[in-house]
């Protein structure tokens, strides 16, 4: 079962009406019927944020709302597997994988790309599923970090989640996986951001990132 199916109407996303999958020999492709989405994307160009959007109070309500729904749904899968936090942890941030991981459902790869402008729409849910607690708001942190109104914003608007170990362990996981893709080489104007960040909540400076193909 999809998000379709299990996530609430109270998360605002594209409304699925079809999947058609066909084959072409070795070729297997997959296609969704999805609402037409008018309203903007906060950033179509890339990830991360370059400037503040500037996004009304009434925004930042609605997708801390919506995230709280998001996190009391069923979840179909783990979208950050254990075995790749053991794994990335101690190669990307310098230190040990927690011993414990709390869990709840989430987008998974909650960017400045995959959110609208007003009104918000939740788009691109590939990745959904069971997520560390605090992993969703800790993503969107990492992709904002060269804009310090909005980083502090996102602080202020999830600190209930993000000030609480298992929200630290969460953001951790979404700083590994940034990491993790300038090893691979995204996010280089980010990267020095990436690491202070890290160092900030552990006290350890982070290996510099070289390349990996570990996968989350």
């Amino acid at each position: 079962m999809g998000a379709s199916e299990l996530v609430p109407d109270g998360v605002p996303r594209p409304r699925l009406y079809a999947v058609h999958d066909w084959t072409d020999g070795e070729w297997a492709f997959e296609a969704e019927v999805l609402d037409y989405v008018t309203h903007p994307v906060v950033s179509p160009e890339r990830a991360d944020l370059g400037h503040d959007p500037a996004l009304p109070d009434e925004w930042w309500a609605d997708l801390r709302r919506a995230l709280a729904v998001l996190a009391e749904a069923e979840g179909a899968k783990v979208t950050v597997r254990d075995g790749w936090i053991e794994r990335a942890f101690p190669q990307f941030l310098g230190i040990p994988a927690p011993a414990k991981i709390e869990r709840v459902t989430g987008h998974g790869d909650l960017h400045w790309g995959n959110l609208t402008t007003m009104p918000l729409t939740l788009l691109d849910w590939e990745r959904w599923g069971r997520v560390p607690y605090g992993y969703d708001a800790g993503l969107l942190h990492a992709n904002s970090l060269l804009v310090p109104d909005v980083t502090d914003r996102i602080r202020r608007e999830f600190a209930a989640v993000l000030d609480t170990p298992a929200g630290r362990v969460g953001e951790l996981a979404a700083l590994a996986e940034m990491l993790q893709a300038v090893a691979r080489g995204w996010y280089l104007d980010l990267a020095p951001s990436l690491l202070a960040r890290a160092e900030s909540l552990t006290g350890v400076r982070p290996p510099v990132p070289v390349h990996s193909e570990v996968t989350a």
